[in-house]
């Protein structure tokens, strides 16, 4: 397999293009932008970023002037963000590359092109007809694993289960081991409730679920501690002795995080036959076209890819 990249456009009326052009320094050579070409030859004209020679534009789909308008919601911009995805798995499936970076998409403009799927990290699952997949932010040392994802609060109870606890610090754990190069890592798992439940008097999930996930993980040798009542994990940096750590659902994980690492955090899909990262922030609508976008995110997700994939090999 060849040391190349496959890129996705992302939303061509958010910060994608952009963010890719201000990147594309650190692709190999001979790397694909699966795209829209007339997109960023208007971006890097608006822009004065240059276009590199030795990497592969490809015309995934066409994008005309009146449908370019940064800033703005489209169906056909989902419909172009879904394509490229498409066109990038294939690609690393065939073995064409060695891992995915994908610009950041709109959930509501591929809601509005049809799909219903709520993001990328369930459509590669779907592509792929991987079993099971998972994501991890990144940055550094710092390592946040999810149990739920992309699902609205009210759903997120029913999934927090003694087998679904297990199955994902078994999941954080092999693809810390896999993925990242850690061979005896070490995973904090946080609580559901505040305070962890303090006792059972918040809550009992800690007690009834939380728990025995973790004393059942070390029966098969993970080291896995907890649960942490997540607040003052974050706040007293107790994160730093730990390899990764287990969130039991989105913004209990991604809110701190963010706030730590926001401008150089790399998501991580797990559980994929391939190697995908993304930037860890979404399309900003409210500053594309401007030229002001910071791409050091996208940059650490290339970087992020290239070490993922060498530790896979």
């Amino acid at each position: 397999m060849s040391a190349t990249l496959a890129l996705t456009m992302g939303d061509y009326n958010g910060v994608g293009p952009e963010i890719i052009l201000k990147s594309a320094h650190l692709l190999p050579p001979d790397s694909v932008v699966f795209g829209s070409p007339w997109v960023f030859e208007r971006v890097s004209a608006d822009l004065g970023i240059e276009m590199r020679k030795d990497i592969h534009w490809h015309d995934t789909i066409a994008v005309t002037a009146d449908q370019y308008k940064p800033g703005t919601l489209s169906k056909h911009a989902g419909e172009a963000s879904m394509a490229c995805i498409r066109a990038a798995v294939k690609h690393c499936v065939d073995g064409k590359a060695v891992a995915m970076v994908t610009a950041p998409i709109s959930k509501e403009a591929i809601a509005l092109a049809g799909y219903d799927v709520p993001g990328h990290t369930e459509y590669l699952q779907r592509l792929t007809d991987s079993p099971e997949v998972g994501m991890i932010l990144a940055s550094g040392g710092l390592r946040v694993g999810l149990v739920t994802i992309h699902m609205a609060l009210s759903s997120i109870f029913s999934h927090i289960t003694k087998d679904n606890v297990l199955h994902h610090i078994v999941m954080l754990h092999n693809a810390l081991r896999r993925d990242f190069g850690i061979t005896a890592p070490k995973i904090a798992v946080l609580g559901l409730n505040p305070h962890a439940g303090d006792g059972g008097v918040l809550g009992k999930e800690e007690i009834t679920v939380i728990a025995p996930a973790i004393r059942e993980a070390h029966i098969f040798g993970i080291s896995a501690t907890g649960p942490f009542p997540a607040d003052g994990f974050f706040g007293n940096k107790m994160y730093e002795p730990y390899d990764g750590v287990l969130a039991m659902y989105h913004d209990q994980g991604l809110i701190p995080f963010k706030t730590i690492a926001f401008h150089d955090g790399v998501n991580v899909t797990i559980g994929l036959p391939i190697v995908r990262t993304s930037p860890d922030h979404g399309t900003a609508f409210a500053i594309a076209g401007k030229g002001v976008a910071s791409a050091d995110s996208f940059q650490s997700a290339i970087q992020t890819s290239l070490i993922l994939a060498s530790n896979r090999s």
